[in-house]
């Protein structure tokens, strides 16, 4: 199992940045699948993006071109970049796991071996 932890939520004002960050606590992400989702208040959990274990990335049509993922190997984490953040964009930022490590997947198949999950971290698009 890896325990997730999400930083960087906070208020943004429309038309921000935002740089989130996922980590393990006990592990380093690098060789893991990892992906972003959120949910807003009322409505379904979204996905938005997933990172395979050799970077190559799906994302989903909702943040496609206003988001960027990247690994820092450094901190053994995973970020997330958001820029022309919109008030729709509040939400509760969740990112999740593999446990497998090395799995190289494509498109949204990612989504399927998501196995561990972190408690979220909200972002408030607000002025």
């Amino acid at each position: 199992q890896v325990q997730l932890m999400e930083s960087g939520g906070g208020l943004v004002q429309p038309g921000g940045s935002l740089r989130l960050s996922c980590a393990a606590s006990e592990r380093s992400l690098d060789t893991l699948s990892v992906a972003w989702f959120r949910q807003a208040p009322g409505k379904d959990r979204e996905g938005l993006l997933c990172m395979s274990a050799d970077a190559a990335t799906f994302y989903g049509d909702s943040i496609k071109g206003r988001a960027t993922a990247s690994r820092n190997n450094a901190q053994g984490a995973v970020n997330l970049q958001i820029d022309s953040l919109k008030p729709e964009d509040t939400a509760v930022y969740y990112c999740a796991a593999a446990s497998e490590p090395f799995r190289t997947v494509r498109g949204a198949d990612c989504y399927k071996f998501l196995e561990n999950w972190g408690q979220g971290t909200l972002v408030t698009v607000s002025s």
